[in-house]
């Protein structure tokens, strides 16, 4: 599954979302039975290593079923497959350079420019054949793995989009009859859905995570970018601003949005979970989260509402890549277009714990009219990967501690902004 985002930057489902750290105890799993046994391959079988990490013993249960698949469909291929359960991108950079990286490894979309960068990536455009179908990935997804010159990297094992999840009864309790569509509409039935004791509020209309992996789609929506080309910030223009401005606003001004923390939650899904906010704006994680903890609750699901007119949402999206090293690449193509394939996709997202990035596969699994996914499922085609080049780290880092003083009142959006952009300019450029 993906890794949630929530509470500051990302915490590993995930749930994560988001809903994310890495689950799992060992260091390493043998997926498969037959990939389990410590000695080394026979009868003129190939071993190929694969690494990723794992949020929860379904999932797990899931690949394992995938690569049980793939091996009797290719009993010259043995995988040998390893959970790194800690400080998984720091691991997987130290083997790189030490000559000693599995063949093929999780990459999230997030850490994918600067591996791209690095050269450490077998390019994947020269291994793919037509039945592959390129064009069923959803192209948000797909593009997240490409190089700046158009190479392809890595193809997208899955993914969650976000969407805004509403409490029925509250709706229902407040005259509403539908979700809302656009921001402006989501204002209004946010004044409605508030309830305050004595000046308090009770529950909030809408609950924010004032974060950049949350807020990116809301610096696009006035024509604001995150970065320029040389990767040097630029959210604190104008046109970002006024995104962003909303956000602020809903929480300082009409006092009907509030993020976790001020109702003692850790996370939209807990917060919206606990009805202390009639609607929040998830991801796929959130849905199996709330059934689990709390099965009495009657929620929905709808596209995030417009902003200026633009539909907007984010994506998180991880994939499967090839160590540039590996001197097992036929074998380790065999197994990455399988395990991002239609048939092997479909069984790894069959538990709806992810979603698809194949078109044809959220549709054979009826996802795109499932009541609760389909939200989820159409903002695949144009949502925002998380996603900025390889300074998008220090960027973060800066955006989010400010955006925080400015969403709490502690200074104005336009001044935390430019001190963000400055500071991460001057580091940025520290680093070159």
């Amino acid at each position: 599954m993906k890794r949630k985002w929530f509470g500051g930057a990302s915490l590993l489902l995930a749930v994560s979302l988001a809903a994310a750290g890495c689950g799992g105890g060992s260091n390493e799993q043998a997926a498969p039975s037959s990939s389990s046994s410590p000695s080394s391959p026979s009868g003129g079988q190939v071993e190929v290593t694969l690494a990723g990490w794992t949020t929860s013993p379904e999932e797990q249960s899931l690949l394992n079923q995938v690569l049980q698949e793939f091996e009797t469909k290719n009993p010259d291929i043995k995988v040998k497959y390893e959970v790194i359960a800690d400080q998984y991108m720091d691991v997987i950079k130290t083997r790189l350079i030490g000559n000693e990286a599995p063949d093929v490894f999780y990459l999230d979309a997030f850490e994918a420019p600067g591996l791209i960068e690095k050269d450490v990536l077998e390019p994947l455009d020269g291994y793919v054949t037509d039945d592959f179908d390129l064009a069923d990935f959803e192209a948000p997804m797909l593009d997240a793995f490409k190089s700046k010159d158009g190479k392809i990297y890595g193809f997208p094992k899955d993914t969650s989009t976000l969407a805004l999840f509403y409490n029925k009864k509250m709706f229902a309790d407040a005259g509403i009859a539908t979700p809302p569509a656009t921001w402006d509409e989501l204002m209004a039935v946010s004044e409605k859905l508030t309830k305050k004791n004595g000046g308090k509020v009770e529950v909030y209309g809408l609950g924010q995570a004032p974060e950049l992996a949350r807020q990116l789609f809301m610096i696009h929506a006035f024509g604001g970018k995150l970065t320029d080309d040389q990767g040097m910030a630029t959210f604190a223009t104008p046109e970002a601003l006024k995104g962003l401005q909303l956000v602020v606003d809903q929480h300082l001004k009409a006092q009907t949005a509030g993020q976790p923390s001020d109702v003692g939650a850790g996370w939209g899904g807990e917060m919206f979970g606990q009805q202390k906010a009639a609607m929040v704006i998830e991801g796929n994680w959130a849905i199996p989260y709330l059934q689990s903890n709390f099965p009495d609750l009657d929620f929905g699901t709808a596209e995030v509402p417009t902003v200026n007119g633009k539909k907007g949402t984010m994506s998180y999206t991880v994939a499967y890549v090839m160590n540039k090293q590996s001197k097992h690449k036929e074998a380790a193509w065999k197994l990455l277009s399988y395990l991002t394939g239609k048939e092997g996709m479909k069984t790894w997202t069959s538990k709806g714990f992810a979603l698809p990035t194949r078109k044809s596969v959220a549709a054979e699994l009826g996802y795109d009219t499932d009541p609760l996914r389909a939200a989820l499922v159409a903002g695949g085609p144009y949502s925002i990967p998380w996603q900025a080049g390889t300074t998008l780290p220090t960027i973060m880092n800066n955006f989010n501690n400010q955006f925080i003083a400015a969403y709490t009142g502690q200074s104005s959006l336009e001044e935390a902004m430019k001190k963000a952009q400055d500071t991460a300019n001057q580091e940025i450029k520290a680093a070159q």
